[in-house]
Formats: structure tokens, sequence, C-alpha cells
């Protein structure tokens, strides 16, 4: 009677450590299983390029809803396309070289793909000297490109009524191009192509576009910054 006490005894050891190995295994075996992991949407969105504009009130779509600023349209663009692209922004109104410079730090956290840099039309209209604008738009393109070596710049070019002078504004118009020729960067002629000196095509103040001419200022910077994406 012992004995078979015992041996039934045993019996149900055995089967619980069996079972308890069995669980054991399993256990392990889900552990090791390779799960694919869930793609966010905030992983997404940083997994796109950036595209940077970096620039005054022409940028930043003055007197004007964000949505009809020229960057905005280029982003519509990119994602009529499904390219990989995420534009920012970067547009202040007011700003000068000088204070583009002074805050380019804080837009350099994340690389961008594209830097397009907007600036000195301010400069024209207040009269600063030239050399210092052209100081400024190498010191910027400098900067990027030293953080950022493989980051593409492309630089718009710009032009001023002959307010200063004409002697001024067509050094100023040729300024873009020596700052483009000597950073060896591609450039945008004239940012306002078709679009400056239209009444139609402009804000009450004659400078900023309206949302149509915004329209033709997007087309003029895709097709300058197409080959770059």
């Amino acid at each position: 009677m012992l004995r078979s006490l015992k041996t039934a005894f045993t019996a149900i050891l055995l089967s619980a450590v069996i079972s308890s190995l069995t669980v054991s295994c399993n256990q392990k075996q889900e552990t090791g299983k390779k799960v694919a992991p869930e793609t966010t949407k905030a992983e997404e969105k940083s997994e796109k390029k950036y595209i940077l504009f970096y620039g005054n009130s022409l940028t930043a779509g003055y007197g004007l809803d964000e949505e009809a600023s020229f960057p905005s349209l280029i982003q519509n663009k990119i994602d009529s396309l499904e390219l990989n692209y995420q534009v920012i922004n970067g547009g202040l109104s007011g700003e000068t070289t000088a204070s583009g410079l002074s805050r380019l730090d804080w837009f350099l956290e994340d690389q961008p793909e594209v830097f397009v840099l907007e600036l000195g039309g301010n400069d024209g209209l207040r009269g600063i000297p030239l050399e210092e604008t052209k100081k400024n738009l190498n010191a910027i393109i400098s900067a990027v490109s030293e953080k950022f070596p493989s980051t593409k710049i492309l630089l718009a070019g710009m032009q001023i009524p002959p307010n200063m002078g004409l002697e001024y504004a067509e050094e100023f118009r040729g300024m873009y191009a020596e700052v483009a020729e000597k950073q060896s960067v591609a450039i945008i002629p004239f940012l306002l192509e078709g679009v400056a000196g239209n009444p139609e095509l402009n804000l009450p103040d004659g400078i900023h576009p309206t949302s149509d001419g915004q329209r033709i200022v997007a087309q003029t910077v895709w097709k300058h910054l197409r080959p770059l994406l």
C-alpha cells in the first residue's frame, strides 16, 4: 500500500515537473520570436527628410494664411508626388541677413536635406552696405555646410527698386550670383520673377505677393528645387 502511494506521488510530481518545463520552454520560444515593430506616425514623420526654407516675410507668407505661402505650396507639390520630404518654414518678417545669422543655430538642430536661403531683401531696402550683406550670406552658407556637409543649399536671388540709387540696386542684384559662385551652391536668379512690379500679384504694399503671386513664386522655386531632391 505504501509502495503504491509512493509510486502515485512520484508520477504526480513527475507530471508537474514536465508541465512546468513545457510552460517554461513555450515562454522562451515566445520571448525569442521577432515581432515586427509597429510604425507609428511619429516614426514615419521622423524618417522624412527636411527642406528648410530660411528667409524673411516673403518666405513667411506675409499678409496671407500660412497655407498660401510658397513653402506650403511646395509641400503640397511634394505630397502630390509622394516624395519623402517635409517642408519647414523658417521665414520671419523683418529678418535681415545679420539677424538671420544670429538665429541660425536654433534651426540647425536637425540636418536639412535642402537648405533654401532667402534673405537680403530687407538689407537692400534699408540701404545696408552690400559688403556686410554679402559677408552675412557667406557666413550663413558656410555655417550650414560646415555642420552638415551633405546638405544641398539653394540661394534665392533678390532685386530691389532703385530707391538707394541705380548703382546700389545693380550691385545688389549681382551680389547673389557672386555668393553662389563662391560657395558653389545652386541659385534661383530672381525669386519674384513674373511677380515683382505687378499690382495684381502683390498686396497693396507693392512688396509682398498675393496668394496668386505666391503660386507663381512656388513654381519658380520648384523649378530649381526639384533637381536637388
